[in-house]
């Protein structure tokens, strides 16, 4: 099943767009602490992204990220957290609102997907069924970050 899987995702994604609507700061407030990422515009087949949560002024975790559209076409995130080595996830699906991209190999997270909706942008990260989601729904921050 995950050959398969990923069969099917490299076929896909040849010819899967970037993942323009990404671009921007994206922020989510709770009342526990915030998360927020921060995409590049595509530009030359290249997103660079950044990614942080905390609480109040600490930072707990982290992470750069890419995406990328390489020769063939296909387009691959990339996720390096704490600046680890990067571990890649293919895109799957994307309809110019919405990416889906997959790595079944990887222990945790195998899925991550990005969705705009009418208030902003959700993101997912799960095994590759589904199962043992992660969510958060991003808005454009209202004031710039203060040091």
């Amino acid at each position: 099943m995950i050959l398969t899987l990923l069969i099917l995702a490299n076929a896909a994604n040849a010819e899967l767009p970037m993942p323009s609507f990404l671009a921007g700061c994206w922020e989510e407030k709770r009342t526990d602490g915030w998360t927020e990422e921060c995409w590049t515009s595509a530009r030359g087949g290249l997103m660079i992204g950044s990614g942080r949560d905390g609480a109040a002024d600490s930072v707990r975790h982290w992470e750069w990220m890419r995406i990328q559209k390489t020769a063939d076409g296909s387009v691959t995130l990339y996720g390096s957290p704490k600046g680890a080595t990067p571990v890649a996830f293919q895109a799957t699906a994307s309809d110019g609102r919405s990416i889906t991209f997959l790595n079944a190999s990887h222990d945790y997270p195998q899925r991550v997907t990005y969705r705009l909706t009418e208030s902003g942008l959700r993101a997912e990260i799960s095994l590759a069924d589904g199962s043992r989601p992660n969510r958060w729904n991003y808005q454009r921050p209202d004031r710039p970050s203060a040091d």
